[in-house]
């Protein structure tokens, strides 16, 4: 599925010989050898790549939306959420479709108190075993590390792990950064399972 997308994301992305791609993105075009010589790689700030999300602040009880935010909210620091606690952060970003993330929400946990990021994967049934292998692996343990449960209606793996267990989180980074720091690691959970299939 993500070389498949990643080859149709450049087919549409390339001009004049030139295409840009984040890091993630650069590094796996290389690895598999995606781009014709003749095309140069151009590498985009990380600091640009949800500036088109679409983004919602909503009640966790009601599930009322109480603001729709722009890209600037994004620079607010991740303890907005402890210091909001009845909220959760509903997020859409065509980087997230890339990888087959639907839905992302992040919140704090009730019980745990920790960063919790929860969302839709796009794997198939069978991939149960190696999902949750590699997340037992990746994510530094500790209590309520994550959860994962194949969704027969919607035919996805609804996934919700604990931020706060991810290497490189800190509780005083951005929501950009904590947005980054998710992205980077769904990006490289897809491209293990798939290279592994």
């Amino acid at each position: 599925m993500l070389k498949k997308q990643m080859e149709s994301y450049i087919s549409k992305s390339v001009t004049e010989k030139k295409v840009e791609l984040f890091k993630e993105e650069m590094d796996y075009v290389e690895k598999h050898k995606l781009i014709a010589d003749d095309i140069i790689i151009v590498e985009k700030e990380n600091a640009s790549r949800f500036t088109d999300a679409y983004m919602e602040r909503s009640n966790k009880e009601s599930e009322e939306l109480i603001s729709e935010e722009n890209s600037a909210f994004l620079s607010q620091p991740i303890e907005y959420l402890k210091k909001n606690k009845d909220e959760f952060l509903y997020f859409e970003s065509q980087w997230f479709e890339l990888i087959g993330v639907e839905a992302l929400s992040l919140e704090i946990d009730d019980v745990f108190g920790t960063y919790n990021a929860m969302f839709g994967l796009k794997f198939q049934k069978k991939m149960g075993e190696v999902l949750k292998a590699y997340l037992t692996k990746e994510l530094q343990g500790g209590i309520g590390s994550f959860s994962l449960m194949f969704n027969q209606g919607d035919g996805l793996w609804d996934v919700n792990f604990a931020l706060d267990n991810l290497k490189g989180f800190r509780e005083n980074m951005s929501l950009e950064e904590a947005f980054n720091l998710i992205y980077h690691f769904l990006f490289i959970l897809v491209q293990t399972i798939e290279e592994d299939m």
